[in-house]
């Protein structure tokens, strides 16, 4: 029986969590849950200078955000550091990597001499031979790896094939240097190995990197990893992917009014697909995900798809959840918090049965929130701009027998009576039921545009609707 699949993140906090990360995060989380291993989150902290706790808690919350949890506690590797050391020297006892004792000005003077004899600029392996005995005094060593020099590296990869490395191409490249703080590269495989990570999913800008861990592993005698190395993210424009391009962090997606659902389906599609299916579940994307099915090509970023795709998550969202996750995110929304501070039960009741239309037009919570501003209006309402063209002279008038009509009705005050009443009333006068329509929105929501103007007097209710009115007229 094969032991049960371990996935990880590993991401710098050095900024916030960007879309690239967080599709990184879903391709590891979707292949665990689809195998029914798990997902570890490792910081990789190694960088005192750049690596903020602001940061750290922004990917947390960032990844929580998106649904995306991980099993256990996150492993800080700034706190492994100890654990590093040990591998490295252990590495010199076996002989499969040495002290190097060269000083920054022999590094740069060995870097100039090959580049004047048309060599890359490679570490040349002065010491990897040598007895530490002639160690010069004064000199902290390095340890570097003993890389092999004939042959060739291949890294089997789930998305990109067998990619070979001539291993006259791998110097011996420094595992700790000189302060006793280990390389990047090194603290990568230690912790890989002790945290019994089985598949390393990461982005396509490691691949020369998996082909130096795989020299590590093979020097400590351990199992490689499965690795699948993901194409980048461009921009819609081929380009790589920059801010204009929605290289944001996911807090950026939930002001823009994004639903996590959404951003998950959008950025599982980014490389990866299923047939021809768009709009999937996370039960759908966990039941179908398959490394070896992503894409070897750069994936591009769309708004506009992004946009549209949100549109129909919202429409497909029950109408409590939808005002549920609407709550929890106007406080992140661009006057958001205004809104929230009026939400009270009578509101609330207001906006659930607003819902149905006010998410048919909606694409982003953003502009769910918008169109529901109506709800939330201090009478008298001010009109906008385009509202108050149309609330001149004869709108004023045709208004006024609307009102009649409206207040004429007996029984329940719903949107298919209030829309019965208004079309008796434009059958009787002869008024084009758009010329009643246009000064009824102004009057009841402020704005020139809103949902149905029925669906908007039933979720008013008469005395609100006919007050809002009669402050007009």
């Amino acid at each position: 029986m094969s032991a049960p699949v371990v996935t990880r993140f590993a991401p710098s906090p050095t900024g916030y969590l960007h879309i690239g990360g967080a599709r990184t995060a879903l391709f590891n989380w979707l292949y665990a849950q689809h195998t029914g291993g798990k997902m570890l989150l490792r910081i990789e902290d190694t960088d005192r200078e750049r690596s903020t706790d602001a940061a750290t808690a922004a990917i947390l919350d960032g990844l929580a955000w998106l649904g995306l949890r991980w099993d256990g506690e996150p492993i800080s590797q700034f706190g492994r550091a100890e654990r590093h050391r040990e591998v490295a020297e252990e590495l010199v006892r076996m002989g499969q990597a040495y002290y190097a004792y060269e000083t920054p000005q022999e590094l740069d003077a060995m870097r100039e001499t090959a580049r004047a004899e048309g060599r890359p600029p490679r570490y040349d392996g002065t010491w990897r031979d040598r007895d530490a005995a002639e160690a010069p005094a004064g000199v902290k060593p390095v340890i570097r790896i003993k890389a092999p020099r004939e042959g060739e590296t291949v890294v089997y990869d789930k998305v990109q094939g067998d990619v070979r490395f001539p291993n006259k191409d791998l110097d011996d490249f420094i595992i700790l240097r000189s302060d006793g703080i280990p390389t990047y590269m090194h603290a990568v495989v230690v912790d890989d190995h002790d945290m019994g990570v089985t598949h390393i999913i990461r982005g396509d800008d490691h691949l020369t990197n998996a082909a130096r861990q795989t020299i590590i592993y093979k020097a400590m005698g351990w199992d490689v990893p499965v690795m699948a190395h993901i194409p980048l993210i461009h921009g819609a424009d081929g380009a790589k992917l920059s801010k204009r391009h929605g290289a944001l962090g996911v807090e950026a997606y939930r002001a823009m009014g994004y639903l996590p659902a959404a951003l998950r389906n959008y950025l599982a599609r980014l490389g990866w697909s299923h047939g021809d299916d768009e709009i999937m579940s996370t039960a759908d994307m966990v039941s179908w995900f398959e490394i070896e099915d992503v894409n070897k090509g750069a994936a591009r970023f769309d708004f506009q798809k992004l946009e549209a795709l949100n549109g129909v998550h919202m429409r497909n969202t029950p109408d409590a959840e939808l005002l549920d996750i609407l709550v929890d995110t106007l406080p992140y929304l661009d006057g958001g918090p205004a809104l929230l501070d009026k939400l009270d039960e009578k509101r609330s009741a207001m906006l659930l049965s607003a819902m149905p239309g006010l998410k048919e037009r909606a694409k982003t919570l953003v502009e769910l929130a918008d169109s529901a501003g109506y709800l939330f209006a201090q009478r008298p309402l001010a009109l906008d701009e385009k509202a108050t063209q149309l609330v001149g002279a004869p709108p004023r008038a045709i208004l006024a027998g609307a009102r009649e009509a409206l207040a004429a009705i007996e029984g329940d005050w719903t949107a298919a009576s209030t829309e019965a009443a208004i079309r008796a009333h434009v059958a009787a006068t002869g008024v084009k039921l758009g010329a009643v329509a246009q000064p009824l929105r102004a009057s009841l929501t402020g704005r020139a545009t809103s949902p149905g103007v029925f669906d908007v007097l039933a979720v008013l209710g008469r005395d609100e609707s006919l007050g809002r009115i009669d402050d007009l007229l």
